[in-house]
């Protein structure tokens, strides 16, 4: 049976002019072929300013404003307590984790960092000079106020 489905398969193909090769897959590949490796594209730039940015959204995480190549963050050791954690802030100047990420799934409060919050890098991410790779169409909070005032604002 399964043989049947195969042959079948490569009929179809064969009858087909090989039009199911011919069709253009969207990639991210610049139009190179995929078999061919193609021009490879620059590592963007890790921005390292140091400067909070803006939140698009409530309750997005914080952005990190600065490079965290080579930081180890696993079991064993998180790097980014090493100027975050509430010892250190006094001395680092830098923001402490919210205190969100000291609450355990019952919301009771640790005297760490729960285990759930302590991989930072799954919610928060440096940034780059990386252009776009498909179109962003976001709006933030505060344009979406805006329309909407100015939108009443006509009504009237």
């Amino acid at each position: 049976m399964i043989k049947i489905h195969a042959i079948a398969a490569a009929l179809v193909f064969a009858l087909s002019g090989g039009a199911f090769a011919q069709e253009h897959v969207a990639t991210l590949r610049a139009g190179a072929p995929l078999d061919e490796q193609g021009e490879l594209p620059q590592i963007a730039k890790r921005l390292n300013t140091d400067l909070r940015q803006v939140r698009n959204y409530p309750e997005q995480p914080p952005l990190i404003p600065h490079k965290i190549d080579g930081y180890q963050i696993d079991i064993n050791v998180n790097k980014c307590l090493t100027c975050h954690s509430r010892a250190a802030v006094g001395v680092s100047q830098a923001p402490m984790v919210s205190i969100t990420h000291f609450m355990n799934r019952e919301n009771q409060f640790l005297a760490s960092v729960t285990p759930r919050r302590y991989f930072c890098t799954q919610c928060h991410v440096p940034q780059s000079d990386a252009p776009d790779l498909v179109e962003n169409t976001f709006v933030d909070v505060d344009q979406v106020l805006e329309y909407v005032a100015g939108t009443k604002a006509g009504d009237h």
